[in-house]
């Protein structure tokens, strides 16, 4: 299961990415088709990777990801709020999240890398 959470999280990470990229080039908001698909393909990650840490009782490094996952999601939703108010988002904001959500990917990548 946790390999299926990197799949979606890496998929869901591409049109983070797209997303960035349009924002701070000015773009006023990214097309919804994608900031749809992206948070799809990232919640469904999420619930995945919750069910495999509570499936399996890892603790430590999933959790760890699984945490930084659920804060970048509170910042998505943040972004949300901003797009749906017509307000442009903060950068800070939108860093803030793409950080959050690599470093999670990260640790759960390097979790699976390492296990046996």
């Amino acid at each position: 299961m946790f390999s299926t959470a990197i799949i979606l999280f890496a998929v869901a990470a591409l049109g983070g990415a797209t997303m960035a990229v349009l924002h701070f080039r000015g773009r006023a908001a990214p097309p919804v088709v994608l900031a749809v698909l992206h948070g799809l393909l990232a919640a469904s990650g999420l619930v995945v990777l919750a069910l495999a840490v509570l499936r399996s009782g890892a603790g430590g490094t999933p959790a760890i990801a699984l945490g930084l996952f659920l804060l970048a999601a509170l910042g998505g939703f943040g972004l949300l709020v901003f797009h749906l108010r017509g307000r442009r988002q903060p950068g800070a904001l939108v860093v803030g999240h793409g950080l959050l959500a690599v470093a999670g990917f990260l640790l759960l990548l390097a979790f699976v890398a390492s296990s046996p």
